[in-house]
């Protein structure tokens, strides 16, 4: 005899697009992680947000430096105007800003500077990536620089009684570019190898003395325009924030 079902019905077959099992699969499916689109780390999202921003304010400038406005030239003149004054009439200080600007922030002095870390990362750490990343980097902020000189070809202030001279175009401050580009790499570093609070304390005490420093003397000594020395600044972060997305994608 067959045993009769309860209730006198017998259960369906539980079918394979049934609400139960979609709903098991639809779990599993939410709780499984994507291998191709992995989740990008905070400090990836922070330099790529950087970046943009930097490269917006940067082409901007450039753009009104090259259209020559009217308002931004006002106040480059009004500010050479007076710091050209108060160089003529403090000989003393502009004679020791012309020593930190040809001497300790000068631009092969901080590539020199450069270079010293390169070795010691090849030397001590073996990270021979990490020193191709930091020289290269540091060339590419040459030839940036260079480059826009050459394309911009901004005339330098002129005065007839000048403390200090240099020589071809104005737009960008090779000097406030080339220290920001070789101190926001070493702090980088610095930061990737965890140093003790201490010692990133006094480095970037020493970064933001020698980036903002290099770039008052120029305007002092009256051989830059603060829009030059401005430039310098945002394409010397725009390239840190590059080379810090180019470490963080290929880094093993």
């Amino acid at each position: 005899m067959n045993a009769a079902p309860h209730d006198g019905q017998s259960e369906p077959p539980v079918s394979r697009n049934s609400p139960v099992t979609t709903a098991v699969g639809e779990d599993r499916t939410m709780h499984t992680q994507s291998v191709d689109s992995p989740p990008r780390p905070p400090e990836h999202r922070t330099a790529a947000r950087a970046t943009g921003v930097l490269a917006l304010l940067s082409l901007l400038l450039l753009a009104l430096v090259v259209a020559k406005w009217h308002p931004l030239l006002t106040v480059d003149g009004d500010i050479a105007d007076t710091t050209h004054r108060w160089a003529v009439d403090e000989p003393g200080l502009t004679h020791v800003f012309r020593i930190l600007t040809d001497w300790v922030w000068d631009p092969w002095a901080m590539r020199l500077l450069a270079a010293l870390a390169a070795i010691w990362l090849v030397w001590r750490r073996h990270a021979h990536w990490i020193a191709v990343w930091l020289i290269v980097t540091c060339a590419v902020g040459t030839l940036v620089q260079q480059v826009l000189k050459a394309a911009v070809g901004r005339k330098r202030p002129v005065w007839p009684d000048p403390v200090d001279t240099a020589h071809f175009a104005a737009y960008p401050s090779g000097h406030a570019l080339t220290a920001t580009v070789v101190c926001g790499l070493l702090l980088w570093l610095l930061h990737h190898y965890g140093v003790g609070r201490a010692v990133r304390f006094t480095a970037l005490s020493l970064a933001v003395i020698s980036v903002v420093g290099v770039g008052l003397t120029r305007i002092w000594l009256g051989v830059h325009w603060p829009s030059d020395v401005l430039g310098g600044w945002l394409l010397g972060a725009l390239l840190v924030a590059l080379a810090v997305l180019v470490e963080r994608r290929y880094r093993r």
